[in-house]
């Protein structure tokens, strides 16, 4: 499974992923020199990074994101957001002309999402298990305290 992750990367890296992370950091950068964007520009250069190796990583929205990250989403939708939905539209009408390409224009829509709103979003590996809950120590909330959060007529 694992080389197979590593061969879809490569492919992708080499049809797609270098020229949306480019258009990513070219966000981050922009969002860097006006100041008070720099939190958009770090998520920016997350994204870029997860551009170029999306194959074996997830997205998921964070569980303590709030009214910070939306109204951060707004404003980032405003800067770069559509600008880059639109490359990942562009980038998946061109790949979806092949038959080899049809994946990773499907791929390239599923990143719509988060170009258009990064804040309150996580990059996670799929085959790490703490992202699922399970293991010693867990990346979510734990079971024990999901309970108390159950109303009384629920139990």
């Amino acid at each position: 499974m694992e080389g197979l992750r590593i061969l879809l990367n490569l492919v992708w890296l080499v049809l797609a992923g270098v020229w949306m992370a480019i258009g990513y950091v070219i966000a981050g950068i922009i969002c860097c020199v006006l100041i008070v964007t720099i939190p958009w520009g770090i998520a920016s250069f997350r994204i870029a990074l997860f551009t170029l190796w999306p194959f074996g990583q997830r997205l998921e929205r964070r569980p303590d994101h709030g009214i910070g990250s939306t109204l951060g989403n707004v404003v980032w939708f405003v800067v770069a957001g559509w600008w880059l939905a639109i490359g990942h539209v562009v980038t998946a009408i061109a790949l979806a002309v092949t038959i080899i390409g049809i994946p990773f224009a499907w791929a390239n829509l599923k990143l719509i999402p988060v170009s258009l709103t990064p804040l309150g979003r996580r990059i996670v590996d799929v085959d790490d298990p703490r992202t699922f809950g399970v293991g010693p120590t867990t990346a979510t909330t734990p079971i024990s305290s999901a309970r108390r959060e159950v109303p009384w007529y629920g139990r």
